[in-house]
């Protein structure tokens, strides 16, 4: 079952004195009556909310799990903290409605960018809470100025911009299923790995990259040489042309030749858009892999080589953050 996890993307305009432009335009949405977490992607181009489940219930409570949830690293390689670790809250006042987070002097440390869009992340968050209606930001009891001197002020739920001009990017999550060689090097090993990856990479590339890292299953092994670099992979009428660098003829002759090609074809064929496979060495299919496999020819499916004791692990990149649960709107 896939999941999506929705990326913000932000365009750093001129500064506001009441905030930043922050894109939001999203073609689909997170459940509207769930809590977000605002975390920054890896690129640091935006924010990616992840619904996440509160477990304090009195607004102190709150606050304090919220700001340590944001601090706090995500375990993900897709989005990290929002607020960095070098970063200390010192204390915090809420009166009638008024948020104002005290910050020590490191926080004038962050560049620019990241600046942005740890405050968007941490605005965005706490605003949700009905007993917030305005937030300001003090950084070594000074109230915050950006690179041009302003003040930027109280913050609240206008002040970040819709920017539809800017092109929406969302992380998916799903299950692969794919085949690594057995120990022996005589047939293949089931593995069930769980992943993310932007959604403007195609899930057969994404196929391919894991196919080319350690398998987590105890006793399987890469099949595919360590060597190989992949150059482009394209799908046409349920045909997946594979294009590999010279790497993939650097052979390790203790895995079968059939394994190394029946790892890459049974992988790809558990996408539903894909039945047959070719692979391409710089483009070309007018060659020989090892000595009986022709690279001129389409492979389908075929798991005549997966072991009767294979394994079947589950890998998860995610982490849950301390002080709550996580959760993602399954689709």
């Amino acid at each position: 079952m896939r999941k999506i996890l929705f990326v913000i993307k932000i365009a750093l305009v001129t500064v506001l004195a009441a905030g930043l432009l922050l894109g939001t335009g999203c073609q689909q949405k997170p459940d509207p009556n769930a809590f977000l977490v605002y975390y920054i992607n890896d690129d640091r181009t935006g924010l990616v909310p992840t619904e996440y489940e509160l477990q304090a219930t009195d607004i102190d409570a709150q606050i304090d799990e919220i700001l340590s949830v944001l601090a706090t690293d995500t375990g993900y390689v897709d989005f990290v903290q929002t607020i960095p670790s070098n970063v200390e809250l010192i204390r915090y006042q809420l009166s009638n409605g008024f948020l104002k987070l005290y910050f020590s002097a490191s926080y004038s440390e962050m560049d620019e960018v990241n600046e942005v869009l740890c405050r968007a992340g941490v605005v965005q968050t706490l605003i949700q809470l009905k007993e917030i209606t305005n937030v300001a930001f003090y950084v070594d009891g000074d109230a915050l100025t950006v690179a041009n001197g302003e003040t930027v002020g109280v913050m609240n739920a206008d002040s970040f911009i819709d920017n539809p001009g800017e092109d929406m990017q969302y992380i998916q999550e799903r299950e692969l299923t794919l085949y690594f060689a057995s120990a022996d090097g005589k047939g293949l090993v089931k593995e069930v790995q769980r992943v993310h990856y932007n959604s403007n990479m195609p899930v057969e590339k994404k196929v391919i990259e894991q196919l080319l890292k350690s398998p987590s299953t105890e006793g399987a092994q890469l099949a595919i040489p360590a060597e190989t670099k992949l150059i482009n992979i394209s799908v046409l009428d349920s045909i997946c042309v594979v294009n590999f660098d010279d790497g993939f003829f650097t052979h390790n002759y203790d895995i079968a030749e059939e394994v190394v090609i029946y790892s890459i074809v049974n992988s790809l064929t558990e996408l539903d858009t894909i039945k047959t496979v070719q692979i391409s060495v710089n483009g070309e299919t007018n060659r020989v892999y090892r000595e009986k496999l022709s690279l001129a020819d389409q492979y389908t499916r075929d798991l005549s080589l997966v072991t009767e004791e294979n394994a079947q692990v589950e890998v998860v990149d995610e982490a849950t953050p301390q002080g709550g649960v996580l959760t993602n709107r399954m689709e």
